[in-house]
């Protein structure tokens, strides 16, 4: 496409969601529900096409010399497409928060005050990789009311494509607007600065992506987002807490899954147990595969590792790495996370109930644990089902955004004829 093209294309797909937005306040649970059964059955029977136009993007990822973790993100599996039918499911099963009301208090004149949940609207979407997004983000805006405009990764294109044929078609089985979801049909990045930009049609926009991604849609969008940079966590063993809890804990943190945002980046210690502590952690981690780097302190008592720079308090890492950092106090444990720290998840082991209340108080992050390891920081987790991402907002949404979040409120008010005097 010309740049005029993907101008008009992204313009039209806009103007497509807003009346397919409004066609959506009309929509039955029912009818929500039965497009999402058809499209975890759609994914089912398009199990081998998917797989093979799948193979497509992944040859083209390895003539590209693209990274490896990418590549394992870009694949479609039969246990890829099993998850994708099952999350269709469970979220087609869940409440519908559309309609709902919250709690109703009586005016001494006698009217009712509600708030009313109600859908954002039109909702874009950009990712990268991961073509499962596709199902996830057209499940969740569809669930909860909105219209949506995917855009994935130009490395995921005919599996999105794909994907996108299978949502269209469970909206038409269920009688729902099929401009509901909508794909932008390039891959061309001009896309992407046109969509964050469209005011007019877009209510909201949700990044999925790296670092460079997200930084660049905070410079460029008009429209407001739901985004997090970093996923910067903290696990601080305080001087009491539980050792072996606080083992088991902190290798958790790190070790269950590298990549995911909520992964544990930096371990700090109470100095009064660190000597107890630190050589029982430093040796399970090490004997996993991950690679240490700590403080003047932390190299005293965990010696032959490297030493911790600025740059190590600052880095979501992401891989086999941890940053270690001995503390003296709660109050220095707290300013380094608030120094640090990316406000996603941050956790406190410890046994005094005082020091974790004050913890959970004064640490402002979305998500804030006691005894717990960090990659807790997941919707389905949470009891939300699945995500749409996990904000570090200040307003609307934050924390894992599921459905709720999805949504915003309106007042309403019912009355018997009183008059403002």
């Amino acid at each position: 496409m010309t740049t005029i093209n993907i101008e008009t294309h992204i313009s039209l797909l806009g103007q497509q969601a807003k009346r397919a937005a409004r066609d959506m306040l009309r929509a039955s649970g029912a009818q929500k529900a039965n497009a999402l059964q058809a499209m975890a059955d759609g994914v089912l029977d398009a199990r081998a096409e998917l797989k093979q136009v799948n193979a497509q993007d992944i040859e083209k990822a390895h003539a590209q010399k693209l990274d490896a973790p990418l590549i394992d993100r870009l694949s479609i599996t039969d246990k890829t497409i099993d998850h994708m039918a099952q999350g269709l499911r469970q979220i087609a099963l869940m409440p519908d928060p559309v309609g709902s009301l919250g709690p109703t208090s009586i005016r001494p004149n006698g009217m009712q005050v509600s708030q009313m949940r109600v859908p954002l609207g039109v909702i874009g979407i950009i990712y990268e990789s991961r073509p499962n997004v596709t199902i996830d983000a057209a499940a969740l805006c569809l669930k909860s009311g909105n219209a949506c405009i995917l855009r994935g990764g130009s490395e995921a294109f005919h599996s999105n494509v794909r994907l996108g044929q299978i949502v269209s078609a469970g909206l038409a089985a269920a009688g729902l607007p099929s401009q509901a979801v909508q794909m932008v049909q390039t891959t061309d990045r001009a896309a992407v600065g046109h969509l964050v930009t469209l005011t007019d049609f877009i209510d909201v926009i949700v990044p999925r992506g790296g670092k460079s991604l997200i930084n660049r849609l905070a410079k460029e969008a008009t429209v407001p987002m739901i985004k997090h940079l970093d996923g910067n966590c903290h696990v601080y063993v305080d001087q009491a807490a539980d050792l072996t809890m606080a083992e088991d804990i902190a290798f958790n943190a790190k070790t269950y899954r590298y990549g995911v945002c909520g992964a544990m980046e930096t371990l700090l210690v109470h100095e009064q147990i660190a000597t107890q502590f630190l050589p029982l952690i430093a040796q399970r981690l090490q004997a996993h595969g991950v690679e240490l780097r700590g403080c003047a302190q932390t190299l005293k008592i965990v010696p032959l590792i490297q030493l911790a720079t600025d740059e190590d308090w600052a880095t979501e890492y992401l891989g086999p790495i941890l940053a270690i950092k001995v503390v003296p106090n709660i109050n220095e444990a707290m300013a380094h996370i608030a120094q640090w720290g990316s406000g996603h998840t941050d956790s406190i082991v410890t046994q005094d109930i005082e020091t974790a209340e004050r913890f959970q108080r004064e640490v402002d992050s979305s998500s804030v644990y006691v005894n717990l390891p960090t990659c807790f920081a997941d919707g389905f987790e949470y009891g939300l089902g699945a995500e749409i991402g996990i904000s570090t907002n200040r307003l609307h949404a934050r924390g894992p955004v599921g459905l709720e979040g999805l949504t915003t409120y309106k007042w309403v008010l019912r009355g018997h004829g009183q008059t403002r005097g």
